[in-house]
């Protein structure tokens, strides 16, 4: 029963490629940035329209959850999830659908996930007489932009009713061969906090800093000394990432800024460091700034929690993928130090969280967050099949 059923998904999912490419060339020419989703929530939404598919637009301000039951309404709950939204990025693809959205783009994949949980839900629809329960599709808003969509959804109460069992979500992966999907048990990726520092002090003359607070020098050494938080405070047992990606000090040649602005992310895998990090990220910076004469005013946004994927249910998917592709076509992951608003939801259902493979055949796919990112579309046929799969799998 079980090989029939993949057999038919599997059809499904070839019949419906070049419709599910077309909708993702279509989201790909008209990105939208987090929160600012609206041509793209009303894309969604004309789709769910035309497979009859009721939905709940407005969630989380742009996000649409559509919601299906099978032969009967009886059985588990299960959500599966997509990301909507683009990057600030300028499209170097050279792709003939590419964006005509100046300095916006789809660089990260959005656009595939959301065309394939549409070709997902088209699948499911079909079979729908083939399992019983209900299943939420999500598509939600924000990813990649504090907050995070996922935590506002929530906060909304968007899954208290119905409440499902389990969330399910995937995401592209340039170095994965098309074809093959990847998946990690346990603690998979990071929490991602955002620091922002201002230190400020007499700022004056270049040629006399004996006269005046370097602040300057003040902010640079707070890097240096800040480099022991990962080095010497937290064990070496748990990967740990400070980084700081932007330093402005609007000074001069000959002129010492009064204000200096740094700006980092902390990334850690043990939420207890994690906070004890924070505390300690403080107190290095403002005494550090104290010693120069300076001071340092910390602000610490509380970004997405470490992803963690539910132990037994990934256990199950990864036997359900190879059930469906194969063997040889399922991947171990490794720990990865990105950070995705998924883990909001790990935090409260189980979840799984999985990789698909998009790398193209001339290695022409580019990078996630690149100008020239350029998935290879094959790919939308094993996400919709496989995700539809999964779906089934877990209503048993």
């Amino acid at each position: 029963m079980n090989s029939l059923l993949s057999e038919k998904i599997k059809q499904l999912a070839a019949q419906q490629h070049q419709d599910i490419v077309k909708i993702r060339r279509d989201l790909h020419q008209q990105p939208e940035l987090s929160f600012q989703e609206n041509k793209t929530s009303v894309y969604i939404q004309n789709e769910l329209k035309k497979l009859e598919i009721p939905f709940k637009s407005g969630v989380a301000g742009t996000g649409v959850i559509a919601k299906l039951t099978g032969k009967t309404d009886t059985g588990r709950v299960i959500a599966l999830r997509a990301d909507i939204d683009a990057l600030p990025i300028q499209e170097e693809s050279g792709l003939e659908f590419t964006s005509l959205q100046k300095g916006v783009m789809h660089a990260c994949g959005h656009d595939a996930h959301t065309a394939s949980l549409l070709g997902t839900a088209r699948i499911l629809k079909t079979l729908k007489n083939e399992w019983h329960g209900t299943i939420l599709f999500i598509f939600q808003p924000g990813e990649e932009k504090y907050p995070g969509g996922a935590s506002i959804l929530l906060k909304e109460g968007a899954l208290d009713h119905p409440k499902p069992e389990i969330i399910i979500g995937q995401h592209v992966l340039p170095e994965m061969p098309t074809g093959h999907v990847g998946f990690k048990k346990g603690i998979y990726m990071a929490s991602a906090d955002e620091l922002y520092l201002t230190v400020t002090g007499k700022g004056g003359h270049a040629a006399m800093p004996d006269k005046f607070n370097d602040t300057v020098l003040a902010a640079s050494q707070i890097i240096v000394s800040l480099q022991q938080v990962v080095s010497r405070i937290v064990p070496a047992t748990i990967p740990t990432v400070l980084s700081f990606g932007r330093i402005e000090g609007l000074g001069a040649t000959n002129i010492i800024p009064q204000k200096v602005k740094l700006e980092g992310t902390l990334r850690t895998l043990d939420e207890h460091w994690r906070a004890i990090l924070k505390e300690k990220i403080r107190l290095i910076a403002t005494s550090t700034a104290y010693s120069y004469g300076c001071e340092c005013a910390i602000d610490i946004k509380d970004g997405y929690p470490m992803l963690f994927n539910h132990e037994e249910s990934t256990d199950k998917a990864q036997r359900f993928a190879k059930e469906y592709l194969g063997e040889n076509q399922v991947q171990e992951m490794d720990l990865r130090m990105t950070a995705e608003d998924f883990g909001y939801y790990s935090q409260i259902f189980p979840s799984v969280y999985y990789r698909f493979g998009v790398s193209q055949p001339d290695n022409t796919t580019g990078n996630l967050h690149t100008p020239d990112f350029n998935l290879n579309e094959k790919s939308l046929e094993t996400s919709t099949g496989m995700m539809a799969w999964l779906a089934i799998n877990f209503l048993k």
